[in-house]
Formats: structure tokens, C-alpha cells, sequence
């Protein structure tokens, strides 16, 4: 599933194309919004919210869209050959005079009031990309269930929104201490710190630069990430072999000499 950075990526590249110009296309491709038309409505902005996009209108109107784990929104100039699967998966085209934003596979496409926003993404936690970003309240969050385990803590996107899988890991390898360590079980200190730690990745990893997400600092090819997708290679820190298991469903990493704290 994308994460908040690349989440902000996309909204940069549709707020590019899109805001600022009147719709000449608008075509939703879901039963419920299937009749609807923004044709000739300026778009205002793409914000991201989490791992939401919120596409607003003129005339008080927002789009909704969620990627999960398949849905893409690409971007084509006029005469561009549409690539990002079979026409049958698309769900939006939204075009201009100079840019076609058509949106692929998208689970979750709907049409809303801006004034109602809330009612799609007012459960998030503070978005670490955004402008409500609070450190202490994402800790505060995190805290308020000091039993559950620190991995699932972090991809509740009501306790701080924009991490996934691959940050839940890396983040976890910082900290020193596994994804099934309670979260009560971390120093007082520790989670403001971690809360930082989150921010400053993601926004490392937001520009429009080309290559793989980097949470180490390191060029060399195959060190981009500490630990997630490194199973039975070397920590890139002590040399131990990188274990995996599930958890909650989702495959999860961690160096069994670097992270203290419980394991499956």
C-alpha cells in the first residue's frame, strides 16, 4: 500500500496537471457517482490527507480517492497513449485543456462536500506530511493504549497518519526495539522521538526524485532500507540475519541482535 510520501507524490503531480484549470472531461466510473459531472469546474488544489487524496472543486465539491493497494492515479498529456491497466479498470478521468488525470483500480472514489470532508478523513490522526503535524499529540496517541504492540500502534492511522508497512519497520529498527514490544514498554522520551523520526523520513522521501525510498542515508545499491524486505541478509548494522514474520496480517522485519523485545 502506498505510504504518505508517496501519497504526496501523486497529489503533487495531480495538483500540478489539474488546479487552477477548468475541467474539459470529467468522467466517474462508479455506479453511485456515474451521473455526476464537474465538467467546467476549476480545480482549487489535490491535498493530501494520510493515504487519502482530496481533489476539490469549485462549488464546494471534493473527490475522495483512497489507492490502497492497487488503485494509481497517472497523469497524460493530450494525445498521450493512457497507460496503468485495461480501460475496464478505470474509475476517474478528469481532464483539462493541457493534462488527463485518469485514476486506476481505485477502491474507494467518492464525491463529497467540502464542508463535510470530515465525514471521509476526520478520524486521522495528525498527518505527518501536513499541516496539523504535532509530535506530541502523535505520541499522546500512541500512548493512550500502552498494551498494544508498538508496530500495529503505528499503521492506526487514527493515532498519526501516512505510515505503512515499510516505515512501520524501519521506524521500529530505529527505536531498537521489535514491532510486538508494547509500546507502555518504551522509555517516556521514546516515542517523541520516534514520532520525529517518522516525520523526517517521510519528508526525505516526498520529492520528485527517481530511485527506491531510502530510510538509511546510504547510495549503495540494495541498502536503501534497514531491515523491511531483507529477510536472511545481513543487518546492515551487526551482520545478523534479518528475520521475518507476520504480523497482523502483514509481513514484518526486524534484526534479532539490534531490536530488543518480544517476538512471535
Amino acid at each position: 500500500m502506498p505510504e504518505g510520501d508517496s501519497i504526496r507524490r501523486v497529489a503533487t503531480r495531480l495538483h500540478t496537471a489539474l488546479a487552477g484549470r477548468a475541467l474539459t472531461r470529467s468522467d466517474l466510473r462508479v455506479p453511485r457517482f456515474a451521473t455526476a459531472d464537474l465538467t467546467g469546474r476549476v480545480t482549487l488544489d489535490v491535498t493530501p490527507r494520510g493515504k487519502h487524496l482530496l481533489a476539490r472543486f469549485e462549488g464546494g465539491l471534493t473527490l475522495h480517492s483512497h489507492l490502497r493497494m492497487d488503485g494509481a492515479w497517472h497523469v497524460f498529456a493530450p494525445g498521450e497513449k493512457w497507460r496503468g491497466g485495461p480501460a475496464h479498470e478505470i474509475r476517474a478521468v478528469l481532464g483539462t485543456a493541457d493534462h488527463t488525470a485518469v485514476g486506476y483500480r481505485l477502491p474507494v472514489l467518492e464525491l463529497i462536500r467540502t464542508a463535510e470532508e470530515d465525514r471521509a478523513v476526520g478520524h486521522l490522526g495528525p498527518d505527518l506530511l501536513g499541516p496539523d503535524w504535532d509530535p506530541a499529540r502523535a505520541a499522546a496517541h500512541l500512548l493512550a493504549a500502552p498494551e498494544r504492540a508498538l508496530g500495529e500502534a503505528l499503521l492506526d492511522q487514527r493515532n498519526l497518519a501516512g505510515i505503512g508497512n515499510i516505515y512501520k519497520a524501519e521506524l521500529c529498527f530505529l527505536a531498537q526495539v521489535t514491532p510486538w514490544t508494547p509500546v507502555g514498554a518504551l522509555p517516556e522520551s521514546a516515542l517523541p522521538r520516534l514520532a520525529a523520526a517518522a516525520h523526517r523520513l517521510l519528508s526525505a522521501n516526498t520529492g520528485e526524485r527517481p530511485g527506491p525510498r531510502n530510510t538509511t542515508g546510504s547510495r549503495r545499491p540494495g541498502q536503501d532500507l534497514f531491515v523491511y524486505g531483507r529477510a536472511h541478509r545481513p543487518c546492515l548494522r551487526c551482520g545478523t540475519p534479518v528475520r521475518e514474520a507476520p504480523q497482523d496480517g502483514r509481513p514484518t522485519y526486524w534484526c534479532p541482535r539490534c531490536q530488543q523485545g518480544p517476538t512471535p
